[in-house]
């Protein structure tokens, strides 16, 4: 969590608009997504894993509000305990008790999947980092486990869960695949909830289940990768880069300094820079794997971003790389278009992560450890997570300055080679006896 605290004001979060987390400090960050639904939200990380608490709507919480509620979030983790188990304790204390028989056959009354699947997401949902994540949840049940909706949980049947998967098995089959997973997950829920009684088995679990019931897809043949230059390409690509004027040369050229992925450079904000110190620290909620990512910015990186700053809206929740739409960044789009125009298209952005790979394993000796730590790529096992904390920062950072100055080598003025020599000339001609 953040040391700097209540850096938010009540103005602030009355008039700000883009998209984004707004963190206000000490964990608490206001939310706005790209439909303007503003939220509250307490993060924090344990165990190498981040968790998020919803607090309540923005237009419901007040900003003092939401600090005294990530207050007492705070205090509960000073205490070893996790304030949403803590909060769901605290809700199932304060339900009335059942003193009737028309009472006790409402709470006993199986609820339809359809019912009990935005109970299940609602309750997940804040640990959720991608808001795309979110809607597809609701959209593949609504969408294509319709005839599920109606039916009790307890009552539904492996041949209901076919009848759903088998119109998208083999013609969308990551759909299908996603959406067995989540009935699955929504069901077990179900049981753990007491709503479904023993003796039961899942009627989602594929193995020995389903495995049995649809037909098997054919396996790929083989892994798409993200097409990449050459490694021995870059540097004379990086010198025709330069030359280009466009933002969005500018947000691929760090983009290759930094070996980032394109999401994490597009929605950089100028709050996660410190150029002084040369230290790009991305959130883990901007992160794939969730963990909070440290990047040593080399040289280059820094004098682009101090250049990208004299012509930018330095806010710190404003956009390094801004679109032309207020409030969002350069399209995703942006940098692969940057390639088509020189007549690349045939590469990609991401690509420029497998060059940097390639060369860190070609051409030079850096362990293999550090080079995935700079790709920001999970480390071994759990256990070995576990005990390896670091973040390896300064090997990193001149790991970072290699790159940098194979991908932009220093050329030396040819003048002062000439002045060299004709130095050197008048020296030995003054050395000689007359």
């Amino acid at each position: 969590m953040s040391r700097a605290m209540h850096k938010l004001s009540a103005r602030r979060v009355e008039t700000i608009k883009a998209s984004g987390w707004h963190g206000d400090g000490g964990g608490l960050w206001l939310r706005i997504d790209s439909s303007g639904s503003r939220k509250w939200v307490f993060a924090w990380e344990r165990s190498k894993r981040r968790r998020e608490m919803g607090l309540g709507a923005a237009s419901d919480i007040t900003l003092a509000t939401a600090r005294d509620l990530a207050a007492e979030a705070r205090a509960l983790l000073a205490q070893g305990l996790d304030p949403i188990e803590e909060r769901r304790a605290k809700a199932a204390e304060q339900e009335a008790p059942v003193t009737t028989d028309e009472a006790a056959d409402e709470i006993s009354s199986v609820p339809t999947f359809g019912q009990f699947a935005e109970t299940y997401i609602d309750a997940h949902e804040d640990g959720w980092k991608n808001p795309k994540h979110r809607q597809q949840w609701r959209n593949t049940i609504k969408t294509h486990a319709k005839s599920l909706l109606n039916k009790p949980v307890d009552a539904i049947t492996s041949d209901d869960v076919v009848t759903v998967l088998r119109p998208i098995w083999r013609k969308v089959p990551e759909t299908a695949g996603r959406l067995r997973g989540r009935i699955e997950n929504i069901l077990d829920a179900a049981k753990a909830s007491k709503h479904i009684v023993s003796p039961w088995e899942n009627p989602a679990r594929w193995r020995g289940n389903l495995m049995h019931l649809l037909p098997r897809r054919a396996k790929k043949s083989q892994v798409k990768h993200h097409a990449a230059m050459p490694y021995d390409d870059l540097p004379d690509f990086m010198g025709k880069l330069q030359r280009r004027p466009a933002s969005a040369a500018r947000a691929l050229e760090l983009t290759i300094l930094c070996a980032t992925r394109t999401n994490e450079t597009l929605k950089m904000t100028w709050s996660e820079l410190d150029l002084e110190q040369a230290v790009w620290t991305v959130p883990g909620d901007r992160m794939k794997m969730g963990i909070e990512h440290r990047i040593p910015l080399p040289g280059k990186a820094v004098e682009l971003l101090k250049a990208q700053a004299r012509t930018s809206n330095q806010a710190p929740d404003a956009y390094v790389f801004a679109g032309q739409k207020p409030g969002k960044p350069l399209s995703q789009m942006a940098m692969t278009m940057v390639l088509r125009r020189m007549n690349l298209g045939h590469f990609t952005v991401h690509g420029m992560r497998s060059c940097f790979r390639d060369y860190m394993g070609d051409m030079t000796d850096h362990p293999e450890s550090l080079v995935e730590q700079a790709l920001a790529h999970q480390i071994g096992d759990e256990t070995t997570r576990a005990y390896r904390r670091g973040d390896a920062f300064i090997k990193r950072r001149s790991l970072m300055q290699e790159w940098q100055d194979y991908l932009l080598p220093v050329q030396k003025p040819l003048k002062k080679k000439q002045d060299g020599i004709n130095l050197a000339q008048a020296n030995v001609r003054t050395s000689v006896p007359a």
